[in-house]
């Protein structure tokens, strides 16, 4: 039987390769951008964004997961990456 102080443990683990996983897909953001340039997609493309939003509601329910609070977490996800690649094109405020 495990103590609380061992979950917690195991769930910090967790939450830092979570972390970790997000910095990985924040990164992919230049490559995106790149592709984005040479197709001739906008930054912020909705109908990419929707497919992404599906794909996570429908993982979500195969994992019987809250889909609706997957897909705001996803919509996080999507902004990070739209606002990394205004940066990265020099139109963006952030750091």
């Amino acid at each position: 039987m495990s103590t609380i102080k061992e979950v917690r443990d195991e769930i910090e683990q967790i939450d830092s390769e979570i972390i970790q996983l997000i910095h990985k897909r924040v990164g992919m953001a230049a490559k995106v951008l790149e592709a984005k340039k040479k197709e001739g997609i906008n930054i912020n493309d909705p109908s990419q964004n929707t497919v992404v939003q599906d794909r996570a509601a429908d993982a979500a329910v195969e994992l019987n997961l809250d889909a609706s609070a997957v897909k705001e977490i996803f919509n996080i996800l999507i902004r990070m990456n739209i606002e990394r690649q205004h940066e990265l094109s020099g139109e963006g405020n952030l750091p």
